[in-house]
């Protein structure tokens, strides 16, 4: 997994500027209940309130950055043979070295941009896209991606 973390470090360095951190962070692989606790662990509860309101169950969540302990939490089906799941690596690895970027992000769903914008170019190199492999279309990017308060 390091040689991959590196990888990815790297490749996101050169193509969005981020920092070529070493430091690389946990990696943990859980069930989708524990991938639940550890996201609404990170909000308030206003925010968990708010993004139910907006209709969201979670039931999408497959994967979580967690700030404080620097880890990222994969599925226990991840594997490194799918583009897919390789890009979700990606998608967590910007939230990890945005830790080391001075860029500041108006809401939650701001600091999701970039890593939605590695995820899809990652996959552009694999011949494929956000919206095949995760039913991400440019609509669905902006609503996740949107401050709205």
């Amino acid at each position: 997994m390091d040689v991959l973390l590196t990888v990815i470090t790297t490749w996101l360095s050169v193509n969005f500027g981020l920092p070529a951190a070493a430091d690389h962070p946990q990696v943990q692989f859980v069930d989708p209940t524990q991938l639940f606790a550890v996201h609404t662990s990170q909000l308030s509860a206003d925010e968990i309130a708010r993004m139910r309101s907006d209709g969201n169950t979670f039931d999408d969540l497959v994967a979580v950055y967690d700030d404080r302990s620097r880890t990222i939490y994969l599925p226990a089906s991840w594997s490194a043979a799918s583009p897919a799941d390789v890009s979700v690596l990606v998608h967590e690895m910007v939230h990890h070295l945005q830790r080391f970027d001075d860029r500041t992000f108006a809401c939650i769903e701001a600091r999701e941009k970039p890593a939605y914008a590695a995820q899809a170019r990652w996959l552009e190199h694999l011949g494929t896209s956000l919206e095949q492999e995760f039913d991400l279309d440019p609509m669905s990017l902006l609503f996740l991606t949107k401050c709205y308060h």
